[in-house]
């Protein structure tokens, strides 16, 4: 059997993607085509779901093209290994978040895609980025992180569909 590779998306993605009017509707919408064209597995945890319908609806989200990963207790083991880590840092003055807090999704979704081996974790939240690198520093965590800023074609360094 073919390995698929899997994208672990956040609630920002989907955000993006079914705004027409979004700034990075167009970004969210090639990769969004690019991930189904070449059968990415593509996963959203049961925490972006609820985030997302606090302002969505749940019969918006492409559920049917879409892994649903429910939030256990390994991720919770693996939240608090990640969680410490960026307390450490932002008390060490290694991790300028300032304007954000850290544990409530950031390191709860980044343990959910470590736990389902996601190659690819993607959001239009630049600024997490900062609690990836720290961690990312400190564990052995696997999955590439995407910015939806940056168009989907220069990130796989393909010729745009």
């Amino acid at each position: 059997m073919k390995y698929k590779i899997s994208v672990f998306c956040d609630t920002s993605f989907f955000v993006r993607l079914l705004d027409k009017n979004d700034a990075l509707c167009t970004n969210a919408k090639g990769y969004f085509r690019y991930f189904t064209e070449n059968k990415f597995n593509l996963m959203i945890s049961t925490i972006a779901i609820a985030e997302y319908c606090i302002r969505g609806n749940y019969d918006d989200l492409p559920v049917k093209k879409l892994l649903t990963v429910t939030y256990d207790l390994d991720h919770a083991l693996r939240t608090s290994e990640f969680a410490r880590i960026a307390f450490q840092a932002r008390q060490n003055n290694k991790l300028q978040v300032n304007d954000r807090n850290i544990i409530p999704n950031d390191t709860k979704l980044f343990a959910q895609a470590d736990c389902a081996k996601a190659d690819y974790y993607i959001t239009s939240d630049s600024k997490s980025v900062k609690v990836y690198n720290a961690i990312k520093e400190k564990t052995d965590i696997k999955f590439q992180f995407i910015d939806l800023n940056t168009p989907y074609n220069q990130t796989f360094g393909v010729l745009d569909l």
